[in-house]
């Protein structure tokens, strides 16, 4: 049974409020966490609405990015594409290529993995970065996350992509 590896660099991470899936996971036996990794290339991270954080399918673009690796068994692998909304068109999960910045972990012995990665769906990612004055984030910390809601208090009666679309056509 192949496991897989993710990077995460927003709500996954340790003191994020969808970590607590990951610590889930991690005690289930299911998955664990491998170090700090930053993408070996560059990627814009960006905020998109309800200061979720979005990274960008663009190459070359933005900035190197910095989050975490979680090596996940094929159950938790199928857990957290649902979370990320993978099937109905939120995020998309595709291969990245990660350099070790910190590990905790001394079987760590790669300094450059592939892994893969959740990217805002390619149907609304140029937009995002458009509205975010092609700008992007190193890293989705506290500062960048004030302002999070999580997905229990955003307005039941819309979807995710609702969101996307009345983020995107506001002015702000």
């Amino acid at each position: 049974m192949e496991w897989t590896k993710i990077f995460t660099y927003g709500t996954l991470k340790k003191g994020f409020s969808n970590h607590k899936l990951m610590i889930e996971l991690i005690n289930a036996g299911e998955a664990r966490y491998l170090g700090t990794y930053q993408t070996e290339d560059r990627f814009p991270l960006v905020c998109g609405p309800y200061r979720v954080p979005f990274l960008l399918n663009f190459p070359g673009r933005g900035r190197a990015v910095v989050g975490e690796i979680y090596e996940i068994s094929p159950t938790s692998l199928t857990r957290i594409d649902e979370l990320e909304g993978v099937s109905r068109g939120h995020y998309q999960r595709l291969p990245i290529r990660v350099t070790l910045v910190n590990s905790l972990d001394l079987d760590v012995d790669v300094d450059v993995i592939d892994a893969e990665a959740y990217f805002a769906h390619s149907s609304y990612a140029d937009e995002l970065w458009k509205k975010a004055g092609e700008v992007g984030y190193v890293v989705y910390s506290e500062n960048e996350a004030k302002g999070y809601v999580s997905r229990n208090d955003r307005p039941p009666h819309l979807t995710f992509l609702d969101h996307i679309s009345i983020f995107l056509s506001s002015s702000s």
